[in-house]
């Protein structure tokens, strides 16, 4: 993989433990796809798309097996990562409207 995403593999592992072999097959089919997009779209961009992803994936996770710790400490690590990268594709506020009193 081009851009590397330590999360993916802990993800990855994860899915092994629980047994997940469709999510796994989906989670390869996505980093699959972004490793083409890095030239186009930059590092961090495709860095954001993947942990989002994982996001996704350990939301589902977290539904299906609500007791396991693994997948919630892995869910917050990855959020925490993903709204972090997240930052710096935000556009900051243009005060168009000044108080010209």
């Amino acid at each position: 993989m081009a851009v590397e995403v330590p999360e993916v593999g802990e993800v990855r592992k994860l899915l092994e433990e629980l047994d997940e072999k469709v999510l796994i097959a989906r989670l390869d089919s996505f980093v699959a796809l972004n490793e083409g997009l890095e030239t186009k779209k930059g590092k961090e961009f495709i860095e954001v798309s993947i942990l989002g992803f994982l996001e996704g994936l350990l939301v589902t996770l977290r539904n299906e097996y609500p007791g396991d710790e693994r997948v919630t400490e892995l869910l917050e690590r990855v959020r925490g990562r993903r709204e972090e990268l997240d930052r710096l594709f935000r556009k900051p506020r243009i005060p168009y409207l000044e108080d010209t009193e």
